[in-house]
């Protein structure tokens, strides 16, 4: 069968040892974004594809145009990126990966402490040869911070964040959490204090850092006057996703001053385009999505994948999400 793996930027899959559990198979990596056009001319004779997380949207209208594809292999596991309905009713089999929380954890702790030192500022100014300046604005241009003894605000206490507030408490902070009300209690019951409310867990921290999957309810759900609730000092990190707070509240609060500083892994619209304000701005470390893209999390990711892939071909589907699809192949 001839298999597609779709944005992979960095050319990493052919170099993942998972790559054998896809031998009987013809496989081609495609490196490039592609619109739904290109889409069409370059997967017409696949039979199926394995997506790297959320990266390429499949929609009815693409589906439509494919009538070859049987099996769309995820790595992790499915989310809004898919139209699950319009993919069964084509009788395309979604099959559904695994996750692990380590890598964009760590991600997480490399931004926090990256943005609190002006590591990724400082570095800039010694390569044009300004010797410890981390901005040219004399508003930006003052020395980092040590973590100890400082708040660090946890929103979600699953599994990215609880590991995030362990190393909080490792660092010598104070970890206050916020989210529902099962979270809140899991994190009392782990020693962690819960905020009295979502107004006093946003003016307290002196670092947020957002764990929430992105749904229907939390599209939106950090608004502009949690951010101008933030001390000027206090930083706002986000790796989960950008849709989480609201449509321009981020940029409009940092220049306001509250908060005063970001630290960004994702973004409303990736790859990211060169004329984004975040790319200039001195109080902002952004990295491009890295928080899954790491040499053990790929085989992770991938394994599974592909063993899900080499399941469904030898007549043996497993991990389907949409098993209404399977009695239309």
């Amino acid at each position: 069968m001839k298999i597609a793996v779709l944005d992979d930027y960095q050319n990493a899959v052919e170099k993942l040892g998972c790559n054998a559990l896809l031998q009987a198979h013809e496989v081609s990596v495609f490196t490039q974004t592609m619109n739904e056009d290109q889409l069409v001319a370059a997967l017409q004779d696949f039979d199926a594809l394995v997506l790297i997380r959320e990266r390429t949207e499949i929609t009815a209208s693409l589906l439509a145009r494919l009538p070859r594809l049987k099996l769309i292999s995820q790595t992790g596991k499915v989310s809004g990126h898919i139209d699950v309905d319009a993919a069964t009713a084509a009788g395309v089999a979604i099959a559904e990966g695994v996750g692990d929380p380590t890598a964009p954890a760590e991600l997480t702790w490399a931004l926090i402490m990256a943005a609190y030192r002006k590591i990724p500022q400082y570095v800039a100014h010694m390569k044009a040869g300004r010797w410890q300046a981390s901005s040219l604005d004399a508003r930006h241009n003052t020395p980092g911070r040590a973590l100890q003894g400082d708040t660090l605000g946890i929103w979600s206490y699953g599994k990215l964040g609880k590991r995030v507030a362990g190393y909080g408490k490792a660092f010598g902070m104070d970890v206050v959490v916020w989210g529902r009300e099962a979270s809140r209690a899991q994190a009392q019951a782990d020693g962690y204090r819960v905020a009295e409310s979502r107004q006093s867990f946003f003016a307290q921290a002196d670092i947020v850092s957002l764990h929430l999957r992105l749904n229907a309810a939390t599209q939106g759900i950090v608004t502009l006057e949690d951010l101008q609730a933030m001390k000027p000092s206090a930083l706002l990190v986000n790796t989960s996703r950008a849709e989480l707070l609201a449509p321009g509240a981020l940029q409009q609060a940092l220049a306001q001053g509250r908060p005063g500083y970001a630290a960004l892994d994702v973004f409303e619209t990736e790859p990211v385009a060169g004329n984004e304000w975040f790319l200039s701005a001195d109080n902002v470390v952004a990295t491009p999505h890295l928080g899954y893209v790491e040499q053990k999390g790929y085989e992770i990711y991938f394994r599974a994948a592909f063993e899900n892939v080499a399941s469904f071909f030898a007549g043996t589907p497993t991990n389907v999400c949409n098993p209404a699809a399977l009695a239309r192949t």
